[in-house]
């Protein structure tokens, strides 16, 4: 017989699985917090790239699309179908779709709202920058190319040197490229994932923006530039979400057709329209209402 240690009248303390666990889990909650983790940045789709993330989404679209007969409402489908299958991007076929749309909006803006800006194909090209760096990034370098152009021009102005005009913009550009690039140095420090990944396409098109703004500084007024400069990042802002609405890109991937024939019908009417701006009807309101 063992001898017992415990009293007949002391209660009985088993020891088992469940009350172990229970015990460690209080000591590690006690001694070692549970970390808290941060929520991750939202990840931005570049829909200008090839990433796993724009094509397998387009292409799911297209593969759950049924098709009907080739004629003849189907034609564009069954192109962009084959193209997408012999390995051209869907986002590709998107942005080619889309961009009639932008230049439409564009169109619209200046001949019915009075907005300006540089011409339409450049804001058109600046919101493409814009899908590709993201909005913050390609603002920020834009400004960086104005003030840098801005100050190369009062520059040669200053030191008076006479030059042609090829010449003169081939300095102010050589200047541009100089501020990007010192720019991009902060790349150490700017540790944003879209400043990072910058390539050489959208910098080109922000780059090519120097000449136009130059062009408007030399033949009008920096003040004219400088309006005519946020009139463009307005344009192009809009335009962004134009070409980033996901449902607008499934719908222009899915009916080509109907997409391209209404930015036709859209410009044939716009093209008609010979009444004032918006902005013209609050210009001139007060004249508008004396002749009321």
């Amino acid at each position: 017989m063992f001898p017992s240690f415990v009293s007949a009248g002391a209660p009985r303390s088993v020891l088992t699985l469940d009350s172990i666990e229970s015990a460690q889990a209080e000591v590690s909650a006690t001694t070692y917090p549970t970390p808290t983790v941060s929520p991750e940045p939202p990840f931005r789709v570049d829909i200008t790239q090839k990433s796993e993330q724009t094509v397998d989404r387009l292409g799911q679209v297209l593969r759950d699309q049924k098709l009907g007969p080739v004629f003849p409402f189907n034609l564009l489908k069954y192109g962009i179908r084959a193209s997408v299958e012999s390995g051209v991007p869907p986002n590709t076929m998107v942005l080619l779709l889309l961009l009639p749309l932008v230049v439409s909006v564009i169109a619209a803006a200046r001949h019915v709202v009075g907005i300006r800006g540089f011409g339409i194909f450049l804001p058109a090209s600046l919101a493409i920058v814009f899908a590709a760096i993201g909005p913050i990034v390609g603002i920020g370098l834009f400004m960086v190319i104005v003030l840098v152009s801005t100050g190369a021009r009062l520059l040669l102005r200053k030191l008076k040197i006479k030059l042609q005009y090829l010449p003169r913009m081939a300095l102010i550009l050589w200047m541009v490229v100089l501020g990007v690039l010192l720019t991009l140095f902060l790349a150490p420090v700017i540790k944003h994932p879209d400043f990072t990944s910058v390539s050489i396409f959208p910098v080109l098109i922000l780059v090519l923006l120097a000449e136009d703004f130059s062009k408007v500084q030399l033949g009008k007024s920096p003040r004219t530039a400088i309006s005519l400069a946020s009139e463009t990042i307005i344009l192009s802002l809009v335009s962004y979400v134009f070409l980033t609405f996901e449902a607008l890109q499934e719908f222009a991937l899915l009916y080509p057709e109907t997409i391209l024939l209404s930015v036709a019908v859209f410009n044939i009417i716009l093209g008609r329209y010979m009444g004032l701006r918006l902005v013209e009807y609050w210009r001139y309101r007060k004249l508008i209402l004396k002749e009321k």
